[in-house]
């Protein structure tokens, strides 16, 4: 998916065209995370299992997709802080959305742990700042439900890394999300 580099708007006021020449979002941030609807919303996005192994991992690019797996797995740290820090209170009523783990200059990363001790993470531009906390908390109930599709599925062996065609095409919906 690749967007022009020129871009011609008509003023129709005017009746006149008005060309830009605007650099492609991959130049200027180093990675390719456009789509058709506008600049993709995530960057990388991670499930790690009870193990804290890798089960998937999708990144929007493959040339600095090692860059990412490192974030991911720094931020399994801080996610076993977060969920000890809960186990010492009501377990019951935990928040299920981590938050904001950290953040890079390029990135910021999120959690989300549901109860079977499996997490997710997302790995969000820090230069897009269109997006909420709702938006988050959105894209991890997503990615949730495409998960408990994917560890339903008879074929899937509890345990082993994710491999689904049906999932890939719900996390590239996910990593487009508006």
């Amino acid at each position: 998916k690749s967007i022009s580099n020129v871009t011609t708007m008509k003023n129709t006021h005017l009746g006149h065209s008005l060309t830009t020449v605007r650099p492609p979002y991959s130049i200027l941030h180093g990675i390719n995370c456009i789509s058709n609807s506008g600049i993709r919303m995530a960057a990388c996005i991670a499930i790690i299992g009870k193990e804290n192994s890798a089960k998937y991992i999708k990144c929007a690019s493959q040339r600095i997709a090692l860059q990412f797996h490192y974030k991911i797995h720094t931020s399994i740290d801080i996610i076993e802080e977060k969920l000890n820090v809960g186990n010492k209170a009501a377990t019951d009523s935990r928040e299920l959305f981590l938050g904001l783990l950290y953040s890079t200059e390029e990135h910021k990363i999120f959690g989300y742990a549901p109860n079977t001790k499996v997490k997710f993470v997302v790995v969000l531009p820090s230069s897009n700042a269109s997006f909420r906390d709702n938006d988050v908390r959105m894209m991890f109930r997503k990615l949730h439900l495409a998960y408990s599709n994917a560890v339903c599925n008879p074929f899937y062996l509890p345990g082993d890394e994710i491999i689904s065609k049906t999932f890939d095409s719900s996390v590239n919906e996910i990593m487009e999300f508006e």
